[in-house]
C-alpha cells in the first residue's frame, strides 16, 4: 500500500494539516470513486479513521484531516467559525487537484460537511453524515456547562468523565454494542488530547458555542445520512426531519448504537460508508436498523 502524504495549508494565516492515504494505482487501476474526505468531531484528528483506510483505501484515496482548532493546526480565531472552515475544506479540494470529492462528516464534523455541500455543491460528488447534532436539549447543555466547570477547575479527569457520559446513552434499558468499550474509549480520547493539544479545551468550547447550521436545505448531491438508534446527543426522528431537507436523501439508523456508531459499530459503518460512496444502495448494517425511501425535498429552513 502506497505511504501516506502529508500536507500544511493554510487559511486566513491559520495553519492546519490534511492527510492523504493514496490509492494503490500500481497495477494501472483506477479508483472506484472520487478521494473521499473524512471530517470527525471536535477532538476527532487526521489519524484517527483506521477502519476508514481498511475499507475505503482499496476503493479511493483516503483523505483526513487536521481543521483549524483541531489536532495540531492552529486554534481557531475568536469570532465565528464556519466559513473558515469551509475554505479549509476547499483549500484541500484545490490542493488535491480534485474537482469533486466525496465527503464524510461524524458529529461536529457535519456541520462542516454540510456547510461546505451547501456552499460548493458542485465540488461534493457524494456526501455522508452520521450523528448530526441538529438539535442539542436543556438537559445536554446543562451536561456540557457542568464539564465546563470541571475543566476549568482543573479537573481533567472530571470533564472527560462526564463529557464521554454526555455523549453516550448509559440506559441499560436500551441496549448498545461494546458500550462500556467506547466509554473508556472516549474518556482517554478527551484525557489524551487535553494533554496534548494546547487548544483542545477551547476547540471543545468552541464546537458547543457555535451552534451548526443545519438549515437552508440541499439539492443536488447525492447524501446518506444514519444515526445510532440510541443517539441521545440529537435523536434520529430529529436526524430523519433534517435529512427530509436533503432533496433525494437516504436515511438509516444503526441499531444497538448511540451517539458513537462509528467506534460501536466501526465495520458497519465504514462497510455502509463506502459501499454508498461507490455506487451501492445502503443496506442496513446491523438487526433493528431501519432505511427509510429517498428524501423529497421539505420546505427551505425546516430542521
Amino acid at each position: 500500500m502506497p505511504e501516506e502524504i502529508i500536507r500544511t495549508l493554510s487559511a486566513d494565516g491559520v495553519r492546519y494539516s490534511y492527510r492523504v492515504l493514496p490509492y494503490d494505482r500500481g497495477d494501472g487501476a483506477a479508483p472506484r470513486t472520487e478521494p473521499t474526505l473524512i471530517l470527525g468531531g471536535a477532538l476527532q484528528g487526521m489519524f484517527g479513521w483506521p477502519q476508514m483506510d481498511d475499507h475505503l483505501g482499496p476503493a479511493a484515496d483516503v483523505v483526513t484531516a487536521d481543521l483549524p482548532g483541531m489536532g495540531g493546526a492552529d486554534p481557531l480565531p475568536p469570532g465565528p467559525s464556519a466559513d473558515l472552515l469551509r475554505r479549509a475544506v476547499l483549500g484541500i479540494a484545490d490542493d488535491l487537484g480534485a474537482p469533486r470529492l466525496n465527503v464524510f462528516g461524524f458529529s461536529y464534523g457535519t456541520a462542516i460537511a454540510f456547510g461546505f455541500a451547501r456552499h460548493h455543491p458542485e465540488r461534493v460528488a457524494r456526501l455522508a453524515l452520521g450523528g448530526v447534532p441538529v438539535h442539542i436539549d436543556a438537559a445536554q447543555v446543562a451536561c456540557w456547562e457542568r464539564a465546563r466547570r470541571q475543566l476549568a477547575a482543573g479537573d481533567r479527569e472530571g470533564f472527560a468523565a462526564t463529557a464521554a457520559d454526555a455523549l453516550m446513552c448509559l440506559d441499560p434499558e436500551r441496549p448498545v454494542h461494546r458500550r462500556e468499550l467506547a466509554r473508556r474509549y472516549v474518556r482517554r480520547s478527551f484525557l489524551h488530547a487535553l494533554t496534548h493539544s494546547p487548544h483542545a479545551a477551547d476547540s471543545l468550547y468552541r464546537a458547543l458555542a457555535d451552534r451548526p447550521d443545519f438549515t437552508g436545505g440541499l439539492t443536488g448531491v447525492p447524501a446518506l445520512v444514519f444515526a445510532g438508534e440510541h443517539d441521545t446527543v440529537t435523536s434520529p426522528a430529529r436526524q430523519r426531519e433534517f435529512a427530509a431537507t436533503i432533496e433525494g436523501s437516504r436515511f438509516l439508523t444503526i441499531g444497538e448504537s448511540d451517539h458513537w456508531v462509528v467506534l460501536e459499530r466501526a465495520e458497519e459503518v465504514a462497510s455502509l460508508v463506502t459501499g454508498f460512496f461507490t455506487g451501492r444502495e445502503p443496506v442496513a448494517p446491523t438487526t433493528g436498523a431501519v432505511v427509510l425511501p429517498r428524501q423529497a425535498a421539505a420546505p427551505a429552513g425546516r430542521t
